[in-house]
Order: C-alpha cells, then structure tokens, then sequence
C-alpha cells in the first residue's frame, strides 16, 4: 500500500486513541446500568446470568465488526465511511450480496464458537467481579470518572488526527472503523463555505459566469451567478433516439485500447474503432449514484452524499431527462436491480423520467439475478421491448440503462463466455461486455437502430483506493458514441468527465433549450480540456497535468502528473487554477442550495424571454 515503516508508530498511536474512543463511548451504557442495579439485585443468579450472556453478546459483536470490516476493506479499501451508514438503510441487497459473497455462515459460526470459548476462559474473572461489593456512593464515583472521560474522548477527538497522514491507506489505516461508523452519521453533507476554500459571492458570480461562457449560450437568468442560459444550437433539430447504457464498475483498464492483454472486453474492444471514442473521460466519483448525478445533472459533485440521496431535495432540477421529456421524447430509467436502492426511483422520477426496475419486469422474463438485480442481457431485452413500444408509437426515446452485473457477488448466468460465474470480477466484466455485444447485435434487427446513438460510459472505476486523497487512475473511465451512419468514428483524445455527456448528447440533436447544465457540448465548442473529479469529502480539477483539491478544514492539495498512471508529485497552488476549481464547486453547492437550477424555473425563464 505504499505505508512507510517509519509512518507504522504513528499510524498505531492514532488507531488506539480512536479505538479508546469507541471502547469508551461503548462502554457508558454498561457503566450506567452498573451504577444504578442495587446491590441485593447484583448477587440474584437471574442478573448473573444476564451479566453472562451480555458478556458472551459483547465479545461475538466484537469478532462481528472484526469480520464487517475486513468484508468492508476488501470491497472499498478503507474503513468503515458513509456507505456502511446507507448499507443498513439497504439491508436486503447487502446481506443477499455478502451472503453470496462470502462463506457467511462458516463465519458467524466461526464467531460464535470463538466468542464462546474467550467467555469460558473468562468465566473466572467475570465470577468474581459478580461476587464483589461495592457501595452506592462508591460507584458513583466510578461513574462519574467514566462518564467525564468518555465526555471529554468525544468532545476532543475528531477527524485531524487521521488526518495527518498524507498516504491515504496510512490515514485508513490509522483509523477504527467502528469510530468512523458513529462519525459517518454526522458527515452525509458538509457545508461548503464552513469546511472548503472559498471567494466571496460576486467574485464567484464573475468567475462562473466566465466559466459557463460559450458562442452558443445566452445568458437569462437575472441571479448574479447566471447559471440559466439559452442554448442555441445550429441546425435543424434531429429526432435520434439515445441509448445510454451507464456500465457498472467499467474501468478504463479492462480494455485492450489501454493495455489490457487478457481481451475480456472483446465487444468493446470491437466497438472502439466503430465509434466516436473518448480516450481521456473520467467519472466524477467513485459510487454509482455520482455517475447518475453527473450524468443527469450536469452539475460537479457537491460535498457529503450525492444529490440523488439527498431525500426530500433530489426533484424538480434541470436534467437531460426533463429536457428530451419536453421535447415529446419517451424518457426512462431502466435499472436491472430494485430501484429503491440508493434512492433513484424517486430521483429519476422526480427528474423527469419514467422507471422501469426488477419489479416492473415479470419474472418469466427474468432469466438470472442475483442479490443486486436481474443479469445485464434481460435488462437490455427490457430495453429492446420498450423502444420498440415507443417506435411502434412513432415516439422517439431516451433511455438511461444502469446495469448491476459488474458487481460482487460477480454471478451470472451460464455458458455465456468461458470465465464460470461468481470467480472474479475479471468474469463479470467480461459477462457485462457479453451482453452489451449482444444488445448491439439484435438491436440491428430492429427499424429504430438506424436513428439510435448508443452511448456506452462507465459509472464509475472497479476501485477507489489509493495513495492519494484523488487517485486519478481510479476515475479514468471509457465514453462511447456508436451509430452507424450517424456519427463519424474516431477519437476524442481532448480531458473531459462526465458531466460533458448532457450538452454533447443535446447538440449532437441540434436541440435548443434552457440550460442550467455546467458541461460543455465537446463537439461544438472549444474542448474544456478539464476534468471534475471527487469523492464525498475531497474535490479535484484536473487541468493540464495538475489536479487541484478543495479539501475540508480550507485546505487546497495540488498534485502535478505526468500521465494518469504516473506517481503525482506535490505541487505549490496556482491562483487561477484555485479559482476555476472553487467556482465550479462553490458554484454548485450555492446554485444547489439555493435551488437555482430547478426545471420549473428555467422554464419560466426562457417562456419569458421568447415572449420579450
């Protein structure tokens, strides 16, 4: 992991104080208990034996967390964060998920049985403690001490002392996953102008304005940061359907283009010199629903959870789907899992878009699943019937497909490719690149498919663990543009991410519309020659080379690269690049928070500008 010896000290320090943190905040409810049970009640065997068995409950929960955050670990390369807060909200498909997984019940036994004998051999002790005598003013005394230094354990310890490590795996490391489990509750979202770098309200209107600038945009929006224009596209609008398919876990290594040599992408590999190919895209976080965000949205990720978790805020926004809605375009999600998972039926709903999930789709025409949804071919087969619905009604469409197979447990069905089901990921890439080969095959059968863009993305890369807070080979994913006759092949080789897909996508229709959107058409003007990539805490722009980080506490991270896979060197903060990185971020989180991009508004705005 690239853990100095000489860091391993500190590294052990800092994991015990946390440690003690969470002994000690575990530790007061028994000490309260203790304190008030009277003395007569102490000595009664029915207490004697709750005592016991609390005792035997504590040590296999124990060995349960030990087991969680290896589980945890293997996954995500880190501790226990905000994604382990929302896998109980999603209980279901993390235990079907860790149940095929993993050899679950040889592991709770395994617990069990080691919890069991630690109790036994600590039978001794725990008697005697159950024999001792101990007056009422005495254990208040003994209370009062615990509860002081449990108080004083949460009141002074927080993130910084993890922080101080610079290797990312270190400051993982250094940490206690139960700790950052309780810590995760309070950091979902994170106010922008409290914890990050940040300019004053009208330099950032300035610099945004200045940002968003392009020959194709009027601005509408009377707001000082003028995030509503109208887009004006050239040309005679085109009627061409779109099929997004947005690839679970697709990292841009899997591919033969950037060296891969085992060919476990053979279709896509196939496809590469068909298409409009994008060789240097990357995602704009590490987790499925900042893909979506992205991608829906146009919009930088914000800090804390994604804006398509953000429950009772994630509607009524400008997003590619309310603007091909308006339109007359046929719009749905598609998703092969349950749509209730990390809240995206009511996002997508919300946003202008109709859902189709695993529970809208009769199971006799569900050939496989497993515990996080249906297997990608009977997605597509979904896909398939449903433009041929909207075709039948001279209706054009935009679906948004979301596949699940590229994910553990890595099953999927049968004598498809020559990789078994549930080996590795290596074989689920290679099931995903399977069927998209064989959507693509039967969709040419198909009236529509001559009219069709195909557009094939990654949510996300198949990790996110690193050295540094923004590991740039862990974002670098592919972008496909595939139709026939429609779109020249050829290579995009100019730095973008993923929230340049919306206006790209709409110019290539020639469409006109309101825009709230902070991507760039990268057809049509100048390339941004940027990317904007983050996770829940730490916020990059990449730009020649250099990638600046907003971090929280107001600190600013520059890392100069030669290429993505190279090892970034530190680098001194350059003024301009600090301010186009805190405007694109500053920008989203107040445009966000003051509902500045909602659909309805932008609307309004361009009905009152047409009307002059």
């Amino acid at each position: 992991a690239g853990v100095a010896p000489i860091d391993l000290p500190g590294i052990f320090a800092v994991g015990l104080l946390y440690d003690l943190t969470f002994v000690m905040l575990t530790a007061l409810p028994a000490a309260f208990l203790l304190w008030l049970v009277p003395q007569i009640l102490w000595r009664r065997p029915g207490f004697r034996w709750l005592v016991s068995s609390i005792v035997v409950l504590s040590l296999y929960l124990l060995g349960f967390i030990v087991v969680a955050e290896w589980v945890f670990w293997d996954e995500f390369g880190a501790r226990f964060n905000f994604i382990s807060v929302d896998y109980l909200i999603y209980r279901r498909e993390v235990t079907e998920n860790l149940w095929e997984s993993y050899p679950l019940a040889w592991l709770l036994v395994s617990i069990g049985l080691l919890a069991g004998s630690v109790a036994f051999t600590l039978r001794a002790p725990v008697r005697k403690a159950l024999s001792s005598v101990q007056q009422f003013h005495s254990r208040s005394w003994v209370f009062a001490l615990i509860a002081l230094m449990t108080a004083g354990a949460i009141g002074l310890m927080d993130q910084k002392p993890r922080e101080n490590f610079q290797n990312v795996y270190a400051r993982e490391l250094a940490s206690s996953g139960p700790y950052q489990f309780f810590a995760a509750f309070r950091n979902n979202e994170l106010d922008f102008d409290t914890f990050y770098a940040s300019m004053s309200n009208p330099a950032l209107a300035k610099e945004l304005r200045a940002l968003l600038r392009s020959p194709l945009a009027t601005p509408i929006d009377p707001d000082p940061m003028g995030i509503y224009r109208t887009i004006d596209n050239p040309g005679t609008e085109q009627r061409l359907n779109i099929m997004l398919i947005m690839v679970e876990s697709l990292s841009a290594d899997y591919l033969s283009r950037f060296g891969r040599s085992d060919h476990i992408t053979p279709n896509l590999d196939a496809l590469t010199p068909d298409s409009l190919f994008f060789s240097n895209f990357y995602a704009t976080g590490t987790r499925t629903t900042r893909g979506l965000e992205a991608v829906t949205l146009s919009i930088p990720p914000t800090p804390g959870r994604s804006i398509v978790k953000r429950i009772g805020r994630e509607s009524g926004m400008w997003s590619l789907g309310n603007v091909l809605k308006s339109h007359g375009y046929d719009t749905r999600f598609i998703y092969g899992g349950r749509g209730y998972f990390d809240n995206m039926n009511a996002f997508f709903a919300g946003n202008g878009y109709q859902v189709m999930d695993q529970s809208t789709i009769p199971d006799a025409k569900i050939g496989f699943s497993n515990a996080w949804g249906m297997a990608d071919e009977y997605v597509f087969d979904a896909a398939l019937e449903a433009a041929d619905a909207a075709d039948a009604e001279n209706r054009s469409f935009f679906f948004h497909i979301m596949t699940t197979s590229n994910h553990r447990p890595y099953t999927y069905p049968e004598a498809r490719i020559p990789i078994p089901s549930g080996t590795g990921r290596n074989g689920a890439v290679m099931y995903t690149d399977y069927a998209i080969g064989r959507l693509l095959q039967a969709a040419k059968a198909h009236g529509w498919f001559s009219r069709t863009l195909f557009v094939i993305v990654a949510d996300h890369c198949a990790g996110s663990a690193g050295r540094e807070s923004l590991p740039l080979e862990r974002y670098h994913i592919p972008l496909w543009i595939y139709a026939p006759g429609l779109v020249a092949p050829g290579e995009y080789p100019a730095l973008a991410s993923q929230v340049d897909i919306a206006p790209t996508l709409l110019g290539m229709l020639h469409m006109d519309y309101a825009s709230s959107a902070f991507g760039q058409d990268l057809l049509k003007e100048d390339g941004p020659e940027r990317a904007l990539l983050g996770n829940y805490q730490n916020l990059g722009y990449l730009r020649n080379g250099r990638l600046t980080v907003l971090e929280p506490r107001k600190r600013i991270e520059v890392l100069d690269y030669g290429n993505a896979r190279s090892q970034p060197t530190k680098g001194v903060p350059d003024d301009d690049l600090t301010r186009r990185t805190e405007s694109y971020y500053q920008g989203a989180a107040w445009i966000y928070t003051h509902r500045l991009n909602g659909w309805a508004r932008g609307q309004q705005l361009s009905h009152d500008r047409a009307r002059g």
